[in-house]
Order: structure tokens, then sequence, then C-alpha cells
């Protein structure tokens, strides 16, 4: 079913493929998003500049000197966008850095604009605000730790200080897995089914990666993690304290 215009989200693909984009802009207009289609990096960030923008379709390979991971790198500066990377490359290292960047997913041409869509939908769905009030019974689910606060109504984490810390889409899942079996040895593939699903292609490494990214984020110091502890051979393990 296709989304109502008024309340479309607005995606902006960057490709210098004229058919490529031609082919995303017609069809997910087809589906009611808006959408604003660019050739290059330097397009890419005055669409950003001037518009809201709810997910960037982005391809690796581009002219200019600046590929996309230096792309996302940009965005990621300023912001906490979904990026979805397109790409001809069926490289495990670009698919790994692209990870640890900040990418939400990665899928490899030629694809089915079909797939695009529905890892598209996975994505913005997790994204969505909580509704500004909701009855008493439906209050938000809050998993707090170590001082910290997990909002998973409202896709939130909140530091000690009460500052709002921003995580990307893979970040807030694979840190609700953790508080969600904190004390159990979760194994990659465990890791892998809650936060991405196979049909995303993860691999052992960008597992290893967001938990890297992650680390940043909420230890002290992430090189001596007290939070999110490998086990060596298996996965990792959470072991602080919930409530």
């Amino acid at each position: 079913m296709s989304l109502d215009p008024a309340h479309a989200a607005h995606i902006l693909v960057v490709d210098d493929d004229p058919r490529i984009r031609q082919m995303l802009a017609r069809y997910f207009e087809g589906e009611g998003y808006r959408v604003t289609t660019v050739p290059d990096g330097v397009e890419m960030n005055v669409v950003m500049r001037q518009n809201s923008v709810d997910a960037v379709l982005l391809d690796l390979s581009l002219p200019g000197g600046r590929d996309g991971l230096d792309l996302a790198r940009d965005i990621r500066a300023t912001s906490d966008v979904p990026i979805m990377m397109l790409t001809g490359r069926d490289d495990v290292v670009d698919r790994i850095i692209g990870i640890e960047i900040g990418a939400d997913d990665y899928i490899a041409k030629p694809f089915h604009l079909r797939e695009v869509h529905a890892r598209l939908k996975s994505i913005l769905r997790r994204r969505q605000p909580a509704p500004a009030a909701k009855p008493a019974q439906e209050e938000d689910r809050i998993i707090r730790f170590e001082g910290w606060s997990l909002n998973l109504s409202r896709r939130q984490l909140v530091d000690p200080d009460g500052a709002e810390v921003e995580l990307t889409t893979g970040e807030f899942d694979m840190l609700a897995a953790f508080l969600n079996h904190a004390g159990r040895v979760l194994t990659r593939d465990f890791l892998m089914d809650l936060t991405r699903g196979r049909h995303l292609e993860a691999f052992d490494r960008t597992i290893d990666a967001q938990i890297v990214r992650l680390r940043r984020k909420i230890e002290a110091d992430a090189k001596h993690p007290q939070f999110i502890k490998a086990i060596r051979g298996i996965g990792y393990i959470f072991t602080g304290k919930i409530g």
C-alpha cells in the first residue's frame, strides 16, 4: 500500500547514473514518497542543508574524487539520518567500512526494487517517533543501566548527566539486544538475527564494527569496556547492572 503523500517520507537518492536515479525516483514516487535525486556529493550537501531528509540512498562509487564512504562520513558528522548504500562493488571490506561509518544497510547492484523498498520501510519504521501523548497503560518502556536510560518506545538513549546520545538504527538495536539479554553471552549470529537479519548479508566483522562504535558512545574507556565485553571465540556479553 502506498504512503499518504501528505505525510510521505523524503528520500534523497545520490547516484551518478541517471538511469538509476530515474528508476528509483519513479518507483518510490509511485509508492507515495517524496524523492529528490542528485548525481554527487556537492548537490547532496546542498539538498541536506536546505531540506529535511528522512533517508539517503547513497551510491558507493561517485565521481569527483569523493566516494560514498566519504559522503557517509560527512553525513554522520552532523546527522543520524538513515543511510542505505547502493553499490556495484561486492567487497566485504567496503561493507565493513560502511557499517563502521554508520550506514544502516548495504545492498549490491543489480537490486530488486521491492527489496530496496522493504529494507527502507524497515529502517524508517524503526525510526518513527513515538506519539506525543499516550494512555497511562501504554507508558514508555525504559531500561536503565548504570545511570543510563534507554527508551525503547521513543528510541532514545540518555546518559547519566541527562543528555541525549544519538544512536544510529543499528547501534540502538544492538544496545537494546544487549540490555534485553543482560548477563547472557550473545553470539555474533544471534546479534545478526536480532539487529539486522540474515537477509541483510551481515558479517561477523560488521557486528564487531558496530560494537566498537557503540562502545565509544557508552563506555568511559572504549578500549577497556566495562559494559560490553568480548568472549573470545563466542561473542559478547553485557555485564552492566540493569535497573
